[in-house]
C-alpha cells in the first residue's frame, strides 16, 4: 500500500442537489469527509479522503465499467510529480459510473476536480487501473 492523500473539489450550482452532488463523491470515493461552504449564489463542495483504501470504489468502477486500459492513459498523462490531477464528469458519477472530462469543456454543470497526493504515483495508477491482459 502506498501513501495516499485524495482532495476533491467541485462548485454546487443553484440548480444542483447538494445532496445528490454528496452522492457523487460518496458513489466514487470512500471515507470522504465532505464541507460545503457558501459563496454567494454557488457553494463549494470539498471531500478529503487518505488512504489508498479510499480509492477501492473508483478502482471497483473502472474494472467493472471495462474502462482500465483508457484510465491508465489519462491518470499516467494527468501525473506530474506526486501528484495525479484530474476531472470527472459530475452526473455520471452520480450514475455510478466514471467519466473523464476536461476542467470545464465537456461537464455542463462543472466536473469533480480529483487531486491525488501519493509517494508513488506509478504504483498507484498500476493498482487502480491495472493493465487488462490481450
Amino acid at each position: 500500500m502506498v501513501e495516499v492523500t485524495v482532495n476533491v473539489e467541485t462548485q454546487i450550482n443553484p440548480t444542483e442537489s447538494e445532496e445528490k452532488v454528496k452522492a457523487a463523491i460518496t458513489n466514487i470515493l470512500g471515507n470522504a469527509s465532505i464541507t460545503v461552504k457558501s459563496e454567494g449564489k454557488f457553494s463549494i463542495l470539498k471531500a478529503q479522503a487518505e488512504g489508498q483504501e479510499s480509492l477501492i470504489k473508483l478502482r471497483n468502477i473502472l474494472r467493472s465499467d471495462r474502462v482500465r486500459d483508457a484510465s491508465r492513459k489519462v491518470l499516467f498523462r494527468s501525473t506530474r510529480g506526486n501528484t495525479i490531477r484530474f476531472c470527472l464528469n459530475k452526473q455520471v458519477a452520480f450514475a455510478g459510473h466514471i467519466s473523464f472530462c476536461e476542467e470545464n469543456a465537456e461537464s455542463p454543470l462543472g466536473p469533480l476536480k480529483v487531486t491525488v497526493e501519493t509517494d508513488n504515483p506509478q504504483s498507484l495508477v498500476e493498482w487502480l487501473a491495472e493493465k487488462t491482459e490481450r
